[in-house]
């Protein structure tokens, strides 16, 4: 009754949405290019940062301005300078628990002091909000309850882990001394089209890729270690639903489920090539045993909650990994 007519409120969202700056680090990546072809079909300007260590060109849509840069370069403050943005969608990070395990200061190297060259080149060109890409997964430790909200006690056992949680500390720091709000999306385990199988992050990925060449990919351990998988499509609406929110927090982004690792390989194989026997190898240091997230604060505050099921989700990868695998 007191409000704008819709047509009206549109029609300002429209041009609030075309004159806001976005930027997207990692926006060549898995998660990173779905989000940007949102943000441009949206009407967002937006441009992608990415070093293409592991994302590709061609991910970036038409719609997009692309700077190939790492996050760590001398050269981020000069693009904070000329381009003025509004909004950092930051999800460039060195994403491997094992890889973090095995090396924890590169990992720190790129997720903390990258983050921090990314928000010291912010300040004085008017910033006003960050969304980062954490971790639910890993932010959280083994359960002391699950599933595990936003209260449950944070005690990350990888490098990885600690990494987001410094940024998450960070991120709350700028917005106490210079305003600058910030959501910290912490996504349970993400899975769907485009994600990269060739590493040992992305288990989806590599399960599916592998069974579609007829080869039998190997289970760390017995296999009963659980995780919550949640689809690529549901993160890229917790996104969007980020950009609108007003305020600062962090928001689990999952489904509640616990899946087993048994379980998710039995599921692609039923969708990639039955054939394939299940072959269980040694278990991996840093990995823990279980890990799902409670939605309930991110459908309160956000009005996100998870749309795709798992079987539905793993359906619609093996069919994109099945059009792009040589041989199949």
């Amino acid at each position: 009754m007191y409000g704008r007519p819709p047509e009206i409120a549109g029609r300002i969202t429209s041009y609030i949405q075309k004159y806001m700056n976005v930027l997207v680090t990692g926006g060549a990546g898995f998660i990173g290019s779905h989000v940007t072809d949102a943000l441009v079909e949206q009407g967002y300007n937006v441009h992608v940062m990415d070093n293409l260590s592991s994302g590709r060109e061609e991910n970036v849509p038409a719609g997009a301005t692309f700077h190939r840069m790492d996050i760590r370069s001398e050269e981020v403050r000069g693009l904070f300078a000329r381009e003025r943005f509004d909004v950092l969608v930051h999800l460039a990070a060195q994403m491997d628990v094992r890889k973090s395990v095995a090396d924890p200061q590169f990992d720190a190297d790129v997720n903390v002091l990258g983050f921090l060259n990314l928000m010291q080149a912010s300040l004085e060109n008017g910033l006003k909000k960050v969304v980062f890409s954490s971790t639910g997964g890993a932010i959280y430790g083994e359960p002391v309850y699950a599933p595990q909200d936003e209260n449950h006690p944070l005690q990350p056992i990888s490098p990885y882990g600690i990494t987001k949680l410094t940024t998450e500390k960070y991120l709350y720091f700028y917005q106490q001394q210079y305003g600058i709000e910030y959501v910290a999306l912490r996504y349970a385990n993400v899975y769907g089209p485009r994600q990269n199988p060739h590493g040992e992050a992305g288990v989806v990925a590599i399960f599916t890729e592998r069974m579609l060449r007829g080869e039998e990919p190997v289970i760390n351990g017995d296999g009963e270690q659980t995780r919550d998988y949640v689809y690529v499509g549901d993160v890229v609406r917790a996104n969007l639903a980020a950009m609108q929110y007003a305020g600062s927090g962090a928001f689990n982004v999952g489904t509640g489920i616990e899946t087993s690792v048994n379980q998710l390989f039995r599921i692609i194989r039923d969708y990639a090539n039955p054939r394939v026997e299940e072959r269980h190898g040694p278990g991996k240091p840093g990995e823990q045993r279980r890990s799902v997230l409670s939605y309930a604060t991110s459908e309160r505050k956000l009005g996100w909650k998870p749309e795709v099921t798992l079987e539905e989700g793993l359906r619609n990868t093996v069919e994109w990994f099945a059009e792009r695998t040589v041989g199949v």
